[in-house]
């Protein structure tokens, strides 16, 4: 039997599919979006599964999924959300092979890791809906290696409200005048 030690890296190579759809604008001639992923799929660069009229689904590309212990908790994230996901991220083909100019960089399970790359604007990076057999693969190493800790909540210092007070704005103590009044003795310079 394993440890929760051993194992502490899991992967699987997983393949994405990208949907070309007319732009909406002059701007943007298409529309290049992940819409799925392909467990244990071949290698492969932009080759075309399905078209339908102007609309083309490519599998884009295939890259090794990497799991790690580290990072359970934001695969725990990904599977709880609504609608439980993957991310796909999408980076800029600076050998301009590719027809969209984009080519599959990552496919992860870690919400964290897709946070990050969609901070930095550089990428194209989208949730797509996680295949059962998928999500029964990362829950299990999620169960291999999250351990829960228990909420600790802090306890305050116990202070003494018994002491002698300076009675500078401390309502509990009279005072003379108003201690949170501008100070009058100031004098602001005449503009003339």
């Amino acid at each position: 039997m394993s440890s929760r030690t051993d194992n502490w890296k899991r992967e699987l190579q997983v393949g994405a599919v990208v949907r070309r759809s007319p732009g909406v604008t002059r701007w943007a001639r298409d529309i290049w979006k992940p819409v799925a992923v392909i467990l244990g799929a071949p290698e492969a660069f932009w080759k075309e599964l399905v078209r339908e009229g102007e609309v083309v689904d490519y599998h884009a590309g295939t890259v090794a999924m990497e799991l790690f212990r580290a990072d359970v908790e934001s695969y725990l994230v990904s599977l709880n959300m609504t609608v439980p996901s993957v991310w796909v991220i999408l980076d800029r083909d600076e050998s301009h092979r590719s027809p969209s100019g984009w080519f599959v960089s990552t496919i992860t399970a870690s919400a964290f890791e897709a946070q990050e790359a969609l901070d930095s604007g550089e990428s194209i990076v989208e949730a797509v809906p996680i295949p059962e057999s998928l999500a029964a693969w990362i829950d299990e190493f999620i169960q291999m290696h999250y351990i829960e800790e228990p909420f600790k909540k802090r306890r305050r210092d116990k202070h003494r409200v018994d002491g002698i007070q300076d009675g500078k704005g401390d309502v509990r103590i009279p005072q003379q005048s108003d201690v949170f009044r501008a100070p009058a003795h100031i004098k602001k310079p005449r503009v003339h």
